[in-house]
């Protein structure tokens, strides 16, 4: 009793005395000196165990400087991950201490609020296809077309920091042009209705034209066919651009028709207006400010909020993948795009478009990982599963998608991305699936009585692309469940670590469960595979492809497991109710995924007060995207941007 007083008014001065320490100091006089004790042994330079090597921070303001390092830190203390199991627990006050002044000292950095650089960047290709589809009518498959893309740092393939540009590329955006301008005016219906008219003029209006330019000093005034071409080039080219034509752009374009119309017999072709218009149309898709989504840095120094034309295209291609419509576009005109209830009405009218299902399609697909279903390789043994084709691969994507659609407009809770009693299904995924009186090649929403089918762990897309060519592997499965649902990276396995056999009878004899267990009993596996382990295994029930068995030929299997924390569940089912305990998790890693995908770029640590805003706006409103999109639209990251490059460059002047 009296060591627990001790303890209690020990720990009590402690914390009032690191809440009166200076906190230019409070992690090298009392954060420091805990870690070298408890951390620093295994987390130094000659010993980096997981990577992580903690002994390099000896000043606070180095772990400041790397705070998205030390919010994982942080989490691994305050989630009792570590130190490992295999080590003596952190007394409660160490605990505590740690905790509290790590999130000071962190906190304390992010008073002043910075919201990260957007850097310019080219349309990526599922942009490129829908702005082209959006501007002029033309389907266009870009992505089959151009060089591919990698994703960048956030996952995503609209990440500035992977959308490259090469020579190579340059040649195929000119060809690209040239294509969709051929398809445009083949499609007279098309070509019409962006431009009305074909502009003729006869010998004597010509003859009076050019007389008429001999005593006037504006000769485009009373030209008409450039008056005229200015009539539809003009509309066209503001929309690529996403902004009002400067009167330089607007002279350019014009002279190019110009030239061409001149320079082009009347004889030889009648139609040398549509011609020269469609010249100037194919300018108009390799100018730099119809491939780039560049944002103007006025000469002041620090934070500014972003032009309503720049805010209504990060809306526009967040939302829907492509450039601001009419209203848009109005709205940004008429300046109201700064009102937080304007932004708060588009969002809804958004969502409420058909066009929303391109972003459910763009997030969903990547963020779960179902986009390599569409690609031209195989991810399965096509002699042990002959009946998984590029038809089942092609319906099993769409079900993600349709689903994560329906989440966003529909049923409007996120949660059931984890769990749920129903699913959408063609008449050929609901035969793979067993799921009787379903007919026709439509997708629709169907209730499933097998409760462990419903969410994104019961879809066989998921599970196909989290196994192996010709089996299972609930190793990555489990990482899946961690990093994609749950937004925890386990370490990368030691160098020295063996796989498991690949020898397929072996598996058939013991069973990947014993398989396993062999496997994490070597210490240097057991802390990431105590983790990861369970969450696969529970998933056991699933083969290779994602269809429901009962064992592994004679081996019975057994999907049940213990969590981390303690927690016992017994299949699918179970796991995905424990799943669901963890809405702080979920709701920090969907913040985070989704703010990453709106701006296009990595989350930083200055995002650090936007992500807590958005993680709580999902808990407080049972995970409503549409009040969520509304938050993270208004946040600070979302609508302001710094420009601190001016202020170095003023500086060295």
């Amino acid at each position: 009793m009296v060591r627990s007083v001790i303890s209690i008014a020990t720990l009590s001065c402690m914390v009032v005395a690191m809440a009166h320490a200076q906190e230019a100091n409070l992690y090298e006089t009392t954060l420091r000196p805990i870690l070298e004790k408890r951390c620093i042994e295994c987390h130094n330079t000659g010993n980096t165990k997981g990577g992580v090597n903690i002994d390099n921070y000896k000043e606070q303001a180095r772990v400041v400087k790397d705070g998205a390092f030390w919010l994982k830190v942080l989490d691994q203390i305050k989630n009792r991950d570590m130190p490992p199991s295999t080590e003596p627990p952190l007394p409660d006050n160490e605990y505590e201490i740690l905790v509290k002044g790590i999130d000071s000292v962190l906190q304390s950095s992010l008073r002043e609020r910075v919201p990260g650089h957007v850097v310019i960047r080219r349309l990526s290709h599922t942009e490129y296809q829908y702005t082209i589809l959006d501007l002029l009518g033309v389907e266009f498959d870009a992505k089959s077309y151009f060089p591919s893309d990698a994703s960048g740092g956030g996952g995503f393939d609209n990440q500035g920091g992977a959308l490259f540009f090469t020579p190579l590329k340059f040649e195929r955006y000119y060809d690209a042009a040239e294509e969709i301008i051929g398809q445009l005016r083949a499609d007279v219906e098309k070509w019409h209705a962006i431009v009305p008219f074909d502009y003729k003029q006869t010998w004597w209006q010509r003859l009076a034209n050019w007389v008429k330019s001999l005593f006037s000093d504006n000769y485009r005034e009373i030209n008409a066919p450039e008056v005229a071409a200015e009539k539809v080039i003009v509309p066209v080219a503001t929309k690529a651009y996403r902004r009002f034509l400067r009167e330089d752009e607007k002279d350019r374009l014009i002279e190019l028709f110009s030239s061409v119309y001149d320079a082009t017999d009347t004889l030889s072709n009648p139609h040398r207006f549509n011609e020269a218009v469609a010249q100037a149309f194919k300018a108009v898709l390799v100018s730099p400010h119809f491939l780039y989504r560049a944002e103007e840095e006025p000469r002041v120094r620090g934070v500014y909020p972003l032009s309503n034309f720049e805010l209504a295209t990060r809306l526009s291609y967040f939302l829907w993948s492509s450039m601001p419509d009419e209203e848009l576009f109005s709205l940004a005109y008429q300046g109201k795009l700064q009102d937080t209830l304007v932004l708060e009405q588009q969002v809804k009218r958004m969502l409420a478009d058909p066009k929303a299902k391109r972003f459910a399609e763009s997030f969903a697909a990547q963020w779960l990982g179902v986009s390599k279903l569409l690609e031209n390789t195989q991810i399965v043994d096509p002699e042990r599963f002959p009946e998984f084709d590029m038809t089942i691969r092609k319906a099993l994507y769409r079900e993600t998608v349709e689903y994560f659609y329906y989440v966003l407009t529909g049923s409007r809770n996120m949660l059931e991305l984890i769990n749920s009693n129903y699913t959408f299904v063609n008449e050929e995924l609901a035969k793979y699936y067993g799921i009787e009186g379903v007919t026709g090649p439509e997708f629709r929403k169907v209730d499933v009585t097998e409760r462990w089918r419903g969410g994104v762990l019961g879809m066989a897309g998921v599970l196909t692309t989290t196994s192996l060519p010709t089996r299972t592997s609930p190793v990555l499965r489990g990482k899946w469940v961690m990093e994609q649902l749950l937004g925890v990276s386990p370490p990368p396995p030691p160098a020295e670590v063996a796989e498991l056999p690949k020898d397929e009878k072996s598996h058939s004899a013991v069973g990947l469960r014993k398989l396993l267990e062999r496997h994490r009993s070597d210490p240097a596996c057991f802390s990431c595979h105590v983790k990861m382990d369970p969450l696969g295994l529970g998933l056991e029930n699933f083969d290779a492809v994602g269809r429901w068995r009962d064992s592994y030929g004679s081996v019975a299997i057994d999907p049940s497991g213990v969590l981390a924390d303690g927690q016992k569940f017994n299949g699918p089912v179970e796991l995905k109710e424990l799943l669901l305990q963890e809405k702080q998790r979920i709701a920090r890693n969907f913040a985070s995924r989704m703010l990453s995908y709106a701006l296009g770029r990595s989350v930083l640590f200055t995002d650090e007060p936007a992500l807590r805003q958005l993680e709580q706006c999902l808990i407080d409103n049972n995970f409503d995207p549409q009040v969520f999109i509304a938050t993270l639209v208004k946040s600070y990251p979302f609508r302001m941007k710094i420009n601190d490059f001016r202020k170095k460059v003023d500086e060295i002047i």
